[in-house]
């Protein structure tokens, strides 16, 4: 009759999905770090009709997929396709927690709620770079390190 069926994509959805429904999560290029007693991939999310997966839906998704702990799965640098309805991230999971404090960078730990950032203004910040530039030597880090703790603390 000359209509062709509309695609689904187009039709407006009204209703939100659960992770069970309409979500599907893939991971590809595994791969066990040893060395940082790790595993990391590529984490793939299906998501049509919804903006985006929050991760600590994804974390315990990701999980339950490699039998891990939802705390030590790490998710970062996600970006949804052009269009919607895919994005692609990457995760680490580590195998224990000392592993993962030691080897991740604080900034995505403090996402995690696994550190706390204080917050230091930037003139404080400035303030002890140059104070350890003063120093030379086998001094120097220690010198850092006290101007980084005397900017702290007022």
């Amino acid at each position: 009759s000359g209509m062709l069926p509309q695609p689904s994509h187009f039709q407006v959805k009204t209703n939100y999905f659960t992770m069970s429904d309409a979500v599907v999560v893939k991971t590809r290029k595994f791969k066990k770090n040893p060395l940082l007693s790790r595993r990391q991939m590529i984490v793939d999310i299906v998501h049509p009709g919804r903006a985006n997966v929050p991760k600590t839906e994804l974390a315990e998704v990701v999980a339950k997929m490699h039998k891990a702990d939802p705390k030590l799965v790490m998710l970062f640098g996600f970006k949804t396709k052009f269009g919607g309805g895919k994005s692609t991230g990457f995760c680490l999971i580590y195998d224990n927690e000392e592993a993962c404090l030691k080897f991740e960078p604080k900034h995505r730990l403090a996402r995690n709620g696994m550190f706390e950032m204080k917050e230091q203004s930037r003139k404080a910040i400035k303030e002890a770079k140059n104070k350890g530039k003063k120093v030379r030597g086998t001094g120097r880090s220690l010198a850092k390190h006290r101007a980084k703790r005397a900017a702290g603390a007022d």
